[in-house]
Order: C-alpha cells, then sequence, then structure tokens
C-alpha cells in the first residue's frame, strides 16, 4: 500500500477512493478497520468510518486505530478525508483527528483543504464558498447534526484545534509548488501545525498536490487527492491497471435519509417516475412504521417490475419539528436504524441494487449489510462512484453525500451499479 486514507464518513471514503481510482491508483475501500492485511495489490487503501458526529474521543479513538493499520500496511502517506463542507461543530470533531493524526505519524505540518471545485467548494481567503454563497448561506447553515454558521475555516477550525491555525493563501498557490512549501514550511517554524490552504480551481489543487508530496499526513476533502497519484507515478510506483469488477445483477432500490437541498430535489425527480414511501420519523418512534413492513412494501414494487425509492427526506422545519419533539439523537438514531434494517433485509430477499442517499444514513446500510471491502467502478456524478461488494453474490451500491449529485441522480445511479 503506498497512500492510505481514513474517511470520517462512508460517502466521503466513497468520493475520495473515487478520486484516487480516477488518478490511475488500485483502490479499496474497507468498511471500518480491518482485522486482517489488505489485499497484495491494494495501492490506495480507503477505511471507512463513521466519526464524523460522534463524540471528539471515540473519534479520535477510532481514526488512529485506522490509521495504524494503514501504516503497518506500509502506506508513505496519510490522509484524513472529511467533507468538502467541512461538516464539523465548534467542539470537533476535525481539529482533534487531525492533531491526533499529526502526533501519530509525527509530521510537522498539514494542509487543511476542503476545497472541491468541481462541486462547486471553493476556498478563499480563508473562506469556503458552496456555488457562488458562502458556507454558512448555502443551507448547510441548518444541517440538523453539523450546522456550519461560520465560512472561515480558519476560525471554525481554530476552536476545535489545540494549536494556533495557518494560512497559505491564493496568492502563494497561484506562484506555484516552491512557493507553497515555503509557506508550510514557514508555518511549521511558527508553530502553525494546521495550514489552512486556498484554491478555487482544480490546477490550485495540483500544486498543492506537488507542495505536499513529501508530507506525512494530509486533510481535507477529496479534492485534495487529485494531484497525489502523480506523485507516486512520477516514482515509478503504479502498476496502471484497470480493474475488472463483477456486475451487479437484480432489483433495485433507493434509500434516502438525506435532507439537504439537493437531497430534496433529487427525492423529487425520482417520485415524478416512481413508487415512493414517505417515511416520518414519528411513526418510527411510535412503532406505527417498521423495517419490516417497509422492506415489504419495496418487495411488492419489486415483483411488479418496478425500482421505490423510500425517504425520510424533509425541509428544514419538518426536520427541526421532529427533533423538538423527540429529541436530535433519538430521532436520527431511529432513522439510522431503520434504513439499515431496511438495506439488510432487502439484500437478503435478493435486491442486488442499492442506492443511498446521506452520508449517515449510507454508514447504518453498509454496516448493516456487514460487508468488508467496497471496489470502485465508475463514477455517477462527481464525487460518487458506482460500488461493488460480494454478498452472496455481486451488490452494487451508490452512497452519496447529501449535497452530491445531479437532480436524476438516482435513476442514473440504479442504471450504473447494475441491471435490473
Amino acid at each position: 500500500m503506498l497512500l492510505g486514507a481514513v474517511a470520517d464518513d462512508f460517502t466521503g471514503a466513497s468520493d475520495l477512493a473515487n478520486t484516487l481510482a480516477r488518478g490511475g491508483m488500485q483502490t479499496i475501500q474497507f468498511v471500518g478497520t480491518p482485522a486482517g492485511a489488505a489485499p497484495a495489490d491494494c495501492e490506495a487503501g480507503v477505511v471507512a468510518l463513521k466519526t464524523r458526529s460522534i463524540a471528539v474521543a471515540d473519534a479520535v479513538r477510532q481514526s488512529v486505530e485506522a490509521a495504524r493499520w494503514l501504516l503497518d500496511q506500509g502506506c508513505r502517506q496519510l490522509i484524513f478525508k472529511y467533507c468538502s463542507t467541512f461538516d464539523s461543530t465548534r467542539e470537533g470533531n476535525i481539529g482533534p483527528v487531525a492533531e491526533a493524526l499529526l502526533d501519530l505519524t509525527g509530521a510537522e505540518v498539514a494542509v487543511v483543504c476542503p476545497a472541491f471545485p468541481k462541486t462547486g467548494r471553493r476556498l478563499f481567503m480563508g473562506h469556503l464558498f458552496v456555488g457562488d454563497r458562502l458556507l454558512n448561506e448555502s443551507g448547510m447553515e441548518r444541517h440538523p447534526l453539523t450546522p456550519m454558521t461560520d465560512p472561515d475555516i480558519r476560525r471554525w477550525l481554530g476552536y476545535q484545534a489545540k494549536g494556533a491555525v495557518g494560512h497559505v493563501p491564493l496568492a502563494a498557490v497561484h506562484e506555484g509548488s516552491d512557493a507553497v512549501a515555503r509557506a508550510f514550511a514557514a508555518a511549521a517554524e511558527a508553530g502553525r501545525r494546521l495550514v489552512v490552504a486556498d484554491a478555487v480551481e482544480d490546477d490550485d489543487l495540483l500544486v498543492l498536490g506537488k507542495a505536499i508530496a513529501g508530507h506525512g499526513l494530509i486533510t481535507g476533502g477529496s479534492g485534495i487527492a487529485l494531484g497525489l497519484p502523480a506523485n507516486f507515478r512520477a516514482q515509478g510506483l503504479l502498476a496502471d491497471r484497470a480493474a475488472e469488477l463483477p456486475v451487479a445483477q437484480g432489483p433495485g432500490v433507493v434509500l434516502c435519509g438525506s435532507c439537504s437541498t439537493a437531497s430534496q430535489q433529487q427525492v423529487q425527480a425520482y417520485l415524478d417516475g416512481g413508487p415512493g414511501l414517505k417515511i416520518d420519523p414519528s411513526d418510527l418512534l411510535s412503532g406505527r412504521m417498521s423495517a419490516e413492513a417497509a422492506a415489504g412494501w419495496v418487495r411488492e414494487r419489486q415483483q411488479s417490475g418496478v425500482t421505490p425509492i423510500v425517504y425520510s427526506t424533509a425541509d428544514p422545519a419538518t426536520v427541526a419539528g421532529s427533533q423538538k419533539a423527540h429529541g436530535k439523537a433519538e430521532t436520527a438514531g431511529a432513522i439510522e436504524h431503520f434504513f439499515g434494517d431496511v438495506a439488510r433485509r432487502l439484500a437478503d430477499a435478493g435486491t442486488h441494487r442499492i442506492v443511498v442517499g446521506g452520508g449517515e444514513t449510507s454508514g447504518a446500510v453498509v454496516e448493516a449489510l456487514g460487508v468488508g471491502d467496497l471496489h470502485i467502478g465508475a463514477e455517477i456524478d462527481p464525487g460518487v462512484p458506482a460500488l461493488v461488494t460480494e454478498r452472496g453474490g455481486p451488490l452494487g451500491l451508490a452512497l452519496k453525500s447529501g449535497n452530491f449529485g445531479s437532480r436524476d441522480f438516482f435513476a442514473k445511479a440504479l442504471r450504473q451499479v447494475g441491471t435490473a
């Protein structure tokens, strides 16, 4: 293994794995920290955790455990992958995990760059933009678990980190990789171990990638990995061979627990042409709806030759009302458990194509399915690949972060993860 990555959620792990695979690295996404060794042909290993919204101490412990395993596989460089909208609270978990991984690797400095220009995430003067809006005006300020109310990544990270936060401005990036390398060295000399770097185009990320070729730890969104495969290729270390993946065949289903603006539009687009079952958290908590009943409803539609969607997606006001009535943690837990249970029941009954919307939902689904290695297929939309795993035969998956994907993503993903 040349490159190892710890991702704080499952959709983010797929996003990063997609970037590395497109760069020519033989990439495998692992569900949690494996017990045994990685396959011998794995050049890039991405460990998918579910640590974005858990307690800081637990997130640090799990991340360090995953990083130790990756280092034991021989990886020469470590990535800590988080969302391109820097999803976190004032307490963490990005800062504490990043500092723990700095300590583990002995690295002097690490870049902090969530930018992903292809999906509209750009970092300028340390401020994160989503499209043409600042982060705190993009809808992320209403996220039910990690509301992002400050677009200044330096300041937000400063709340979380023990040490001072540095900054590499866009002007330095435009001077080239040597100037960026000097900026990182100056930050390290000043005791600033975490350094936010501006990037507004893919070329900026390639400059950053070249500048950090020798860094032991890298942190960011998947965009920060754009230039990394070239570093290994320049050393003659990549095999540059295409992986052949099995094709999943069978009935499909769409499961969506995300309440982002993009997910709301994607759910509506799918409902325009297919059947849907809307899930109210109150019905789950009261027992009026169950995973068994929902899975039965899906199987009835599948037997008629259609592919349904099951969704809890709702507008922010509705979500806030459920959280107020039942508690934020209780509501989120009930929804995640429900979707995981539905996915497991359907997969056990012969569903071989599962498309999931939402990071927390995706994590719950993959954990419930009990799969281990996820192999990376073709890109469906920027940041979202088709995935294939083995579960009594090939199982095709797509794991979509809430704000990712085109309006017709769900229908498109079903076609790309396998055949009916």
